[in-house]
């Protein structure tokens, strides 16, 4: 019996031990299929996640490209801004104006480690502000540029009626005899404002419209100024011209600047042959020397004022 009872006991062990161990092969068997079919799926398969991931992928690199292009194109357009900007500064004040775009590129060169290590995402969001704000800039610089170009044309326009070179040809300088301020009257002997400046030319001497406008008056004004034009120039501007000897224009006609409206003289109280030249803005008189520019390089315009300055004998 108790032979039996061993024998039976090895039995059930050894049914045990091979039971085992089919399961333990089957367990190996479907582990090895199951990492088999991953890896199969994994190569010729994309899971949700990874489809999802890629078309989220593929979207933000279009959308990136897309802005990328739109900055490209608006930097263009900037730059163009930018350039004819430069352009009208070199008109308006004869120089070269500043370079901003070294000093930008020095900023951004020391912002670029900056960049580096940032997400995809945060680059496309703030890629996609710098150009929202650069759109804004351009539409502020191009509404900027508009303004600025219509009221180059109006001063354009304007120009014309400002008085801006010298009645009489005095390319020398040498002409100018009294300035602007208080001078000794040459009859009286008393000190008095003097409120014009006086050119010393010979009798005859051609007298130039300043600037375009319509002749006011053209007669003998009295016994002091003696022969005189008066032209109106619109927004306020007035030139008067005295001691004529000939009057070439008439009460109501339209000159340009340039046009010979008279020859100089030495009528009324004149001490000898000279041109008594004013300007007047909104009925004030101003100094002619500041309305000589179109004329006058920045050197000739100094000299002129040093002219002035030596406190010079008036000649009415």
């Amino acid at each position: 019996m108790a032979g039996k009872k061993d024998l039976e006991r090895l039995r059930r062990r050894r049914r045990r031990k091979q039971r085992i161990i089919r399961a333990t092969v089957h367990l190996f068997v479907w582990l090895g299929m199951a990492v088999l079919y991953y890896v199969g799926f994994s190569v010729f398969f994309d899971t949700p996640f990874e489809s999802q991931m890629k078309h989220s992928t593929d979207r933000l690199r279009r959308e990136y490209e897309a802005l990328s292009a739109r900055y490209d194109s608006l930097s263009t357009v900037l730059g163009n801004l930018s350039e004819r900007d430069r352009n009208v500064f070199r008109i308006l004040f004869e120089s070269e104006p500043y370079d901003f775009d070294s000093e930008h590129e020095q900023r951004q060169s020391s912002t670029y480690e900056k960049i580096v290590g940032r997400s995809t995402r945060q680059l496309k969001r703030e890629l996609r502000e710098r150009v929202s704000e650069m759109e804004r800039q351009l539409e502020t610089l191009n509404a900027s540029y508009l303004e600025l170009q219509a009221r180059i044309d109006t001063a354009g326009r304007r120009c014309d009626n400002i008085p801006s070179i010298q009645p009489v040809i005095n390319k020398q300088l040498t002409l100018l005899t009294a300035s602007y301020g208080m001078r000794i009257h040459p009859f009286y002997r008393t000190l008095q404002s003097h409120q014009g400046v006086d050119y010393t030319v010979p009798e005859g001497s051609r007298v130039f419209a300043t600037a375009d406008g319509v002749v006011r008056d053209a007669a003998q004004r009295n016994s002091t100024q003696g022969q005189t034009v008066v032209i109106d120039h619109g927004n306020g501007y007035e030139t008067s011209y005295s001691h004529l000897s000939k009057i070439n224009v008439r009460k109501g006609q339209t000159v340009r600047r340039g046009d010979i409206i008279a020859l100089s003289g030495d009528t009324g109280l004149s001490l000898a042959p000279h041109l008594h030249y004013e300007v007047r803005l909104d009925g004030m008189r101003v100094d002619p020397i500041h309305y000589f520019f179109m004329e006058l390089t920045p050197t000739e315009y100094q000299r002129l004022m040093r002219i002035a300055q030596t406190g010079m004998q008036s000649f009415d």
